[in-house]
């Protein structure tokens, strides 16, 4: 067959670019097809814009904090159009990192339109068809609507219209309290905002339980509400949104907030027509991200699994792999690290406590350092938070740490629990004084102490100095 493209990748984001940008530069004809935006939901409505809204919160935050170290600042004033113009400005100088002239660069030929799978190797976009022996589909995901009577009839925000506020919310009511509920909590209380979480779970769920209770502590110290129950009800209009709990409880506030998950863009791009499989929540894939089309890969947020921008730069690098070089790559998820970016950070990687139970039981060996122990931590003043480690045997299977900056520590422990390093390596290691990073040295030093000082080597020591004041 004579093919119009070596692989075609339907989608810009995250996991589209790295499998486009990848084949290019290794020579392929690629052709990346974006109907919105170049960067996808982390460049424009996720990871970018949320951080810099978080930069601006911490700023007042500081601010408004009590005299510590003995240097008083003055009270911050928030300018709501300064912090709209910081994130847009972020965005802005990011853009050019993911926008068609890179990509073009790279080799791609780079269409800004819709695209639909017309065959198992045929895609139609902009009135052509492409042809390649290889389809990447990598279009992403939106954020998910609950059902709930009323929604429908009144004003909401959800990631993709949040970051566009041109007025600060006087009171900001938010449905769910997972990652982005959290963080949106704290950014907009720090702000000035008054902010109530309504979550019928738990806070975090995936998160370590200790970590979580730190985090919300610090956030109820903060000024952030949170109610638990389940929202039955909205009604009101713009400005005075009336959120009803399952309890009967009304909340009246100026804006609400939808962030109870995402859910999987898989509609109108002729995968159902192809017969290609969907799982409870996006495309069916195996360990290749492979769909039940085997030539047909399906990456990044759009397939049922998890949902992280590293994670979807991480199966666009293994399609490389696959695509270009003929290299099966299988997705290794041993050491999946992902953080949340309230202050304190809760960072984890491979198993939380409650999970590595599960599975080694009495087996399981949890190491656990504070940071009020930390001599960096507490020359800062910021020493609250702590470090878990959990191992069976000597071996790390998963860490979870709460604390400043918690999430550049995570690095070590990826070495570890993929088996490229180990705990009595980094506990031998030289670290720079005083740092944070002395923590995970502490915790891999204390993994192996009960045997450094156990009963053979105290043996050696006492045969080496009675062999010493013999001679």
């Amino acid at each position: 067959m004579d093919y119009t493209h070596d692989v075609i990748v339907i989608g810009g984001g995250a996991a589209g670019l790295t499998a486009a940008g990848g084949c290019g530069l290794f020579g392929l004809k690629v052709a990346l097809i974006e109907g919105h935006k170049m960067g996808g939901e982390c460049l424009n409505n996720g990871c970018v814009p949320s951080k810099a809204l978080i930069a601006a919160a911490k700023r007042a935050a500081e601010a408004r904090e009590e005299k510590r170290a003995g240097v008083q600042l003055a009270a911050p004033r928030v300018e709501w159009s300064g912090v709209h113009r910081h994130i847009h400005d972020a965005i802005a100088h990011i853009e050019p990192h993911d926008s068609p002239e890179r990509f073009e660069e790279m080799g791609c030929e780079v269409i800004l339109d819709w695209a639909k799978l017309t065959g198992s190797k045929s895609v139609e976009v902009g009135g052509r068809t492409l042809t390649a022996p290889r389809i990447v589909i990598a279009t992403g995901s939106g954020p998910l609507v609950p059902d709930v009577e009323g929604l429908a009839d009144v004003p909401y925000l959800t990631n993709e219209n949040l970051f566009d506020l041109t007025e600060q919310p006087e009171h900001l009511v938010i449905i769910g309290g997972g990652v982005i509920g959290m963080e949106m909590a704290q950014a907009f209380r720090r702000l000035g905002s008054e902010v109530t979480v309504i979550e019928s779970g738990e806070l975090m769920q995936r998160d370590d339980r200790d970590s979580v209770a730190v985090v919300k502590a610090m956030m109820e110290a903060e000024g952030v509400r949170f109610v638990e129950g389940k929202a039955a009800k909205v009604s009101g209009g713009e400005g005075a949104i009336i959120l009803t709990t399952d309890d009967g409880e009304d909340i009246t506030g100026s804006h609400l907030l939808l962030a109870v998950g995402r859910k999987a863009r898989t509609t109108g791009y002729g995968l159902e027509q192809l017969g290609i499989e969907l799982a409870r929540n996006g495309i069916k894939v195996d360990e290749r991200r492979r769909t039940s089309l085997k030539h047909i890969y399906a990456i990044g947020d759009c397939r049922d699994g998890p949902r992280l921008t590293h994670v979807s730069g991480y199966e666009g690098s293994n399609v490389v792999l696959e695509i270009a070089l003929g290299l099966p790559a299988k997705v290794d998820w041993r050491a999946l690290p992902w953080c949340t970016y309230t202050e304190p950070e809760v960072a984890q990687i491979g198993m939380t406590e409650s999970e590595a139970r599960e599975k080694f039981g009495d087996k399981l060996t949890v190491v656990t350092e504070h940071f009020d122990h930390n001599e960096r931590a507490i020359a800062e003043g910021l020493d609250k938070g702590h470090l878990k480690v959990m191992l069976k045997g000597k071996k790390v299977v998963g860490a979870s740490i709460c604390g400043i900056n918690a999430g550049e520590l995570l690095l070590p422990f990826t070495q570890m629990i993929t088996g490229k390093s180990g705990t009595f390596d980094v506990g031998g290691a030289i670290i720079s004084y005083p740092t944070r990073a002395e923590i995970v040295k502490a915790a891999a030093f204390k993994a192996w102490e009960p045997t450094v000082f156990g009963k053979w080597p105290k043996k050696w020591v006492s045969l080496l100095a009675r062999l010493r004041r013999a001679f």
